[in-house]
């Protein structure tokens, strides 16, 4: 048997996964839907460059964690690789196939405060932890008068120092909070309107080898196409710009209902995105509707506006040291 193959015959599918509470839940689920569809599986842990760091991850860059993944896959040892989708760069890697996205959680900013407060009752000068650059413009950008400072380490960490005292306030991503069962400490959900979430924020990305039907196929059980069309929407917006995952890009995309002019129902897809200037001295906001047909398209051409208003030149400021 090869490595890029496995054989219908092998009794347990591997399934790669960083060792946090999180990553282990999440790859946990996995786990769980293909036994439950019929198929033994089992998480195998792949140990990566980051995890032992204490540097910012825009400084390390999340591709040491999913790159590990990768290449655990690529050599065959593992066979089914999880990954926070909006950690994948959007460069298609030939030796791996997105087999499945399952059923997307909440696309939201969570925030966690002292005292119950929500982000508009935080006095000017508290200090709020996040390890997102589109989190931290489109925050100063509200104008709150709120100090901003990077935020690493798992959950736990994360949270403990707002209970300490440390820190007034943290925003994570909601759905992280909601698989490991803290969303009793979620003080706000935040608003779209105010803070777009990551592109592919909430989605899991679940990959096997693309020589290896056999996984490829108890994979696509898992699969859910609503989820899977409205991430193509916004991380084609963000390949559009030539921004990274951790470049201050924010974009969420929504299968809605709407009447054509006999009166019949039917779904279309509609995508907001933004870009914004680190320092948040400006947001740039575009969006459109079209069908979830065509996803990638939409996401293309809210990207093409953006552009239009001097998203590159944001963008390219941004980069500059």
């Amino acid at each position: 048997m090869s490595a890029g193959t496995v054989d219908a015959h092998v009794a347990v599918l591997r399934i790669g996964t960083r060792g946090s509470v999180l990553a282990l839940t999440q790859a946990g689920t996995v786990r769980d839907a293909i036994i439950a569809a019929g198929t033994p599986a089992e998480l195998v842990v792949v140990h990566t460059a980051g995890d032992g760091s204490h540097a910012p991850v825009e400084q390390i860059g999340v591709g040491v964690f999913t790159a590990a993944l990768r290449e655990a896959l690529a050599r065959g040892d593992v066979d089914v690789a999880v990954h926070s989708y909006k950690d994948l760069p959007t460069a298609p890697d030939g030796r791996i196939t997105l087999a499945a996205v399952p059923v997307r959680e909440d696309t939201r900013d969570a925030l966690v405060a002292r005292d119950g407060m929500v982000l508009g009752e935080l006095p000017a000068g508290s200090t709020v932890g996040t390890s997102a650059p589109r989190r931290v413009a489109q925050i100063l950008a509200l104008g709150l008068g709120l100090v901003l400072v990077p935020l690493r380490g798992n959950i736990d960490s994360r949270l403990a120092r707002v209970s300490s005292g440390e820190l007034d306030a943290v925003v994570v991503a909601r759905a992280g909070l909601s698989r490991v069962g803290r969303l009793a400490e979620v003080t706000q959900a935040l608003d779209p309107i105010d803070v777009l979430p990551a592109p592919a924020q909430g989605a899991l990305a679940v990959e096997c080898r693309a020589d290896d039907l056999a996984t490829t196929a108890v994979l696509a059980t898992l699969d859910d196409p609503p989820s899977r069309a409205t991430v193509d929407a916004e991380r084609a917006l963000l390949a559009a710009l030539e921004a990274g995952c951790t470049a201050p890009v924010g974009a969420v995309a929504e299968i809605v209902e709407s009447l054509d002019d006999d009166g019949r129902v039917f779904e279309e897809m509609s995508l907001r995105g933004c870009a914004a200037a680190l320092d948040g001295s400006e947001v740039l906001r575009a969006s459109a509707v079209g069908p979830v047909s065509d996803a990638v398209a939409l996401g293309r051409a809210v990207a093409a506006e953006l552009l239009e208003m001097g998203a590159h030149d944001l963008m390219t400021a941004v980069a500059t040291p």
